[in-house]
């Protein structure tokens, strides 16, 4: 599987279901997002999550498992058999990794068992990761993992499209690979640790623009074993989740149930086709919060938006209106999501080139 099918996906929903296996990491970057470390203990229990994945059925399975962290292959073991139950269902599996094991470039025996369960592996990079895993060793890893037949991408992430660490990397790895391997590059954002490397999020477009949420296509397994509809992080981390973007649980509900409370609520379809802002503007009697995702967590507190949200994208009417949100995306491409949700210099990459047509004989 090919990065920019993965994330040619991540607008169809319940396409695909993301899992946070651990908040634990040996590393202890400075602009991480979910603020892991080796100090905090917090996952999913194991069993539930085996059981949960276990749940996928040929007709309702997710396209692609996403497994994430903190660092997943600190479960090297759990990764690769719930890769192996997702797969058996039909499922692919990815999984992006900081690299703590490559500081030498070499991939350790267990962690290469679990990387060869897998149909895609992607690859933390930015100038944080490189203080603790240096770049050549990462690129050499990498390489094994390709000799070994798995798609790599790397994740690259900076400062913004004028940022030269990220114009210095990417050709470093394009050299390197001869252009082969994609990447995914993003900017930094104001959660967790990088609350205060990074600018505010900007409030966002106001509400006569329809500007669909991707980020509520896929379900999240949260650290808790909470699964929420959105993987934005104060979604992810905060407590109670809202209602509208709660999903369940995984130690009592299964994949069939949270995928029909995903795609049957009028809210999420209207998130997903519209955004929140629209929904303010449409139903609201008083202006939304400044910022997008403020905007939809505010929600809860809007029942009169709630209620036009369910009259409205209730039934039929609010199918149709997902799907054709979803297949407009998807008929937009890979690169086009990544203009809109991440750096928008470097969307191309995230599609590589065909290969020679001697190399495919």
């Amino acid at each position: 599987m090919e990065l920019a099918e993965l994330i040619g996906l991540r607008p169809v929903p319940c396409g695909g279901l993301l899992v946070a296996l651990t908040r634990r990491c040996p590393m202890s970057c400075a602009h991480c997002s979910t603020s892991s470390s080796m100090a905090v203990s917090e996952q999913p229990d194991p069993e539930h999550l085996l059981r949960f994945v276990g749940s996928f059925g040929a007709q309702d399975r997710p396209k692609v498992v996403m497994l994430t962290g903190g660092e997943p292959l600190l479960l090297p073991e759990l990764a690769a058999r719930l890769a192996g139950l997702a797969r058996a269902a039909g499922s692919r599996v990815a999984l992006l990794s900081g690299m703590f094991f490559a500081r030498d470039g070499r991939v350790p025996d267990r962690i290469m068992r679990a990387i060869t369960a897998l149909d895609h592996f992607s690859a933390s990079l930015d100038v944080h990761h490189e203080r603790e895993v240096p770049r050549p060793a990462v690129l050499r890893a990498l390489r094994a993992v390709l000799d070994a037949g798995i798609p790599v991408s790397i994740h690259l992430t900076g400062t913004g499209p004028d940022d030269p660490y990220l114009a210095d990397a990417v050709a470093d790895v394009r050299r390197a690979f001869a252009g082969r391997v994609p990447l995914l590059v993003n900017e930094v954002r104001p959660l967790g640790r990088a609350a205060g490397l990074a600018p505010a999020t900007p409030a966002g477009p106001d509400g006569s623009l329809a500007t669909p949420c991707t980020l509520a296509a896929w379900p999240v397994v949260a650290f808790d074993g909470t699964v929420a509809a959105c993987c934005n992080q104060w979604t992810v981390d905060r407590r109670p989740v809202p209602p509208h973007l709660r999903l369940g649980h995984i130690a009592a509900d299964d994949w069939p149930a949270v995928r029909e409370r995903s795609l049957d609520s009028p809210v999420l379809r209207m998130l997903r086709a519209v955004g929140p802002r629209r929904l303010h503007a449409r139903y609201g009697t008083s202006p939304a919060p400044a910022g997008y995702c403020r905007s939809c967590h505010a929600l809860a507190d809007r029942p009169e938006v709630l209620a036009g949200a369910a009259r409205d994208a209730g039934g039929r009417v609010g199918e149709l209106l997902d799907r054709l949100g979803a297949q407009q995306q998807l008929a937009d491409g890979p690169a086009a999501l990544v203009r809109r949700l991440g750096c928008a210099r470097y969307a191309h990459l995230v599609e590589s080139p065909p290969a020679p047509a001697e190399s495919r004989r």
